[in-house]
């Protein structure tokens, strides 16, 4: 018997951003006791204040700052998994970047595709939080990612995310696996039958949203 929620959305709140449903349909990973689902791909402070996603992931294409981070972390009402680098930024950066981030109050760290093992290895060292580690392709080598100490994997091969998501959980059965969900629900549910226990959404940019409004401005006067 299907369960009754019942809901509230307020009047000045009801255009908040929702995430598509059948991102439930997914088995979440339970971090320090909260299970999570779905993550809010964001660094766009408004609308990691107005979704309904269960974390946000805070990665962005600039060196990681922990001013952004704070900001991020400060405003969220949600656990936030903050991107440490991994690329460029790399090394013992990387590692003050993901201790910081912990003492900060991030619920994980994220690191890019083409961070070294080592690295992993000195953050787990050093940090009791999740540590994720990012896959772009079938060609990561995930046996040395999880011996580093990985303990995600955020899978984001676009297309292939599926195709990826697959591979990894034929292979790893137990790891924990977030991904890209694309943007649609039939996307969104390959990603979760092959395998993904977490899903990542981009949310439109605050620019796109204001666009639908002011058109109907524009009709109403």
């Amino acid at each position: 018997m299907a369960k009754k929620v019942p809901s509230y959305t307020g009047t000045l709140r009801s255009h908040s951003l929702m995430l598509p449903p059948c991102i439930s349909e997914c088995s979440g990973i339970r971090i320090f006791g909260r299970r999570i689902k779905s993550l809010a791909f964001s660094t766009d402070v408004a609308i990691i204040k107005n979704i309904n996603a269960d974390a946000i992931i805070a990665v962005y294409p600039f060196t990681p700052q922990p001013v952004i981070a704070q900001a991020i972390i400060s405003v969220s009402d949600v656990p936030v998994f903050v991107g440490v680098g991994g690329g460029i930024t790399t090394g013992q950066r990387s590692v003050r970047l993901a201790v910081q981030a912990e003492h900060q109050g991030a619920y994980g760290v994220v690191l890019n595709a083409p961070v070294p093992n080592e690295v992993i290895r000195q953050i787990k060292q050093e940090v009791d939080i999740p540590v994720v580690a990012t896959v772009v392709s079938g060609h990561t080598d995930i046996r040395g990612r999880l011996e580093a100490g990985t303990d995600f994997l955020n899978v984001s091969g676009a297309a292939a995310t599926p195709e990826i998501v697959a591979e990894i959980r034929r292979d790893f059965p137990d790891v924990p696996i977030i991904a890209t969900g694309g943007p649609t629900e039939e996307t969104i549910l390959a990603t979760i039958r092959a395998g993904a226990n977490a899903v990542t959404y981009t949310p439109p940019t605050n620019g796109a949203l204001f666009a639908s409004i002011m058109e109907q401005h524009r009709k109403s006067f």
